[in-house]
């Protein structure tokens, strides 16, 4: 087999995140090719090899599944790399997503070890569920008309106009396409991340599922200059269900592609917004972490209250707290919650949010979990671990077991770093007690795990 080759073959599955099998019998071995469905016969071309694993990028889908049983709701799938399993029934996409967090919790286990798996708990909203959505200015294809949306599934350039997303609740749509008719009308261009000039970069758009209060972050760099008032009338005379209660210009001159600000004016209203999780009030910041998916976390956050048992007594580490949901959960039936988050900002908002919400027992730490766990005096009785996409810090992880708590619940939205992470638990006599996947972010590869894990006594 080589690279440039052309192949068919049927996605027999797909394992995490989006690797799809297929097995070609002239060449005696499998193929991983992504964005596909288990079931479809696809057409792709061998691209690269990695540790001697052969990898293909789809060309053509041949024929559909026998699970694609729904036609797509969206007019730009299955193009569009924001969601990959509109077509697949909702069931059929957590079944696939349970068997996916089972296998590779099974394949971290110690030898003669189990677990108890109790599968996957589905988002009360399937659609319509994100509260944050990122969207990106370019163009559909080189030297295109300006587009403002999500970016062509396997691209980094190319950026479909999302104008009827699904995942988002239909008052972005109608503000994302306020936002593009207004710069096309005005010839701005878009910041071009290879040559770093342009003007515009992103929409980062945040509403409330309960509250309905909308906050719009326009981004772009300072190479050029417009009178954004108009832009600013024509988004409060839409016709919304929820309500526009700030309007943000972000500047942002960095060369990376990332979101962030260099400095942040506000056009219109405040620079926040409140949403309500189980009975608790957030504010929250245009960048400061909050689950996307508001129903769907109050599913997850319901399992951790469950999973950690009673704690009236104790007190609790909420390390990677991010805005302090989990620890505002918590005080009210613990002794005291101590939340260590680096980002500064979501630091003083758990604080803030802490003090409305009544909480007097909770008290949040800004710093590196590595670095901030030395100064801690408190020692914890329970650990609630929610880390980044990468996981927990390898010099951290030792610190953080030397506290010898009998009980830990680790929260994952990449199922392979919490399993690479299991290794060292275990090694350090920890169980897996049981572990349940949570579908926060329907219709694409990602899912939620939360696993209980328990000091064998010596």
């Amino acid at each position: 087999m080589k690279k440039g080759q052309i192949f068919e073959g049927i996605i027999e599955k797909v394992e995490f995140p989006n690797k799809g099998k297929v097995y070609v019998p002239e060449e005696d071995r499998y193929v991983i090719v992504k964005n596909g469905i288990p079931g479809q016969k696809v057409k792709f071309i061998v691209n690269k090899f990695k540790s001697g694993n052969a990898e293909g990028r789809l060309l053509e889908v041949l024929e559909k599944s026998e699970k694609e049983t729904r036609t797509p709701v969206c007019s730009i799938f299955p193009a569009c790399g924001g969601c990959m399993y509109q077509t697949m029934s909702y069931e059929d996409q957590m079944q696939m997503k349970g068997e996916q967090v089972r296998e590779i919790l099974e394949s971290a286990m110690a030898p003669g070890k189990t677990f108890t798996f109790e599968g996957v708990k589905a988002s009360p909203k399937e659609f319509g569920y994100r509260n944050k959505m990122e969207f990106s200015f370019g163009d559909e294809y080189k030297d295109g008309p300006l587009s403002l949306g999500l970016h062509k599934k396997g691209s980094t350039y190319d950026v479909l106009t999302a104008s009827d997303c699904k995942l988002v609740h239909q008052d972005m749509n109608k503000i994302l396409m306020c936002v593009l008719e207004y710069f096309q009308n005005l010839g701005a261009s878009y910041y071009k991340k290879m040559q770093h000039i342009g003007y515009l970069r992103h929409l980062l758009l945040r509403r409330g599922d309960t509250t309905g209060e909308i906050l719009i972050n326009l981004v772009t760099t300072t190479q050029e200059n417009y009178d954004l008032t108009p832009l600013v009338e024509q988004l409060l005379a839409l016709q919304l269900e929820g309500k526009i209660v700030g309007i943000l210009h972000i500047l942002n001159d960095s060369l990376s592609d990332v979101v962030q600000s260099d400095e942040t004016k506000v056009l219109y209203g405040q620079d926040f917004f409140y949403e309500n999780l189980l009975g608790l009030e957030f504010k929250i910041t245009p960048f400061s972490f909050f689950q996307p998916n508001s129903r769907g976390a109050e599913v997850l956050y319901t399992i951790v209250r469950d999973y950690i048992g009673d704690i009236h007594d104790m007190t609790v580490f909420d390390l990677f707290s991010g805005t302090g949901t989990i620890s505002q959960v918590l005080a009210p039936v613990a002794k005291e919650v101590i939340g260590v988050e680096i980002i500064e900002e979501a630091v003083e908002a758990a604080k803030e949010n802490a003090a409305r919400n009544g909480l007097e027992n909770c008290r949040f730490i800004a710093g590196d979990v590595f670095k901030v766990l030395d100064d801690i005096e408190e020692k914890p009785d329970v650990i609630v671990l929610d880390p980044p996409r990468d996981g927990i810090h390898p010099k951290a992880l030792p610190k953080i077991l030397d506290y010898g708590v009998d009980t830990i619940v680790y929260i994952s939205c990449k199922v392979t770093s919490l399993a690479r992470d299991l290794a060292m638990f275990q090694a350090r006599g920890y169980e897996v007690v049981k572990a349940v996947a949570v579908d926060q972010f329907c219709e694409t590869v990602h899912v939620e795990t939360v696993c209980l894990l328990s000091r064998k006594e010596k």
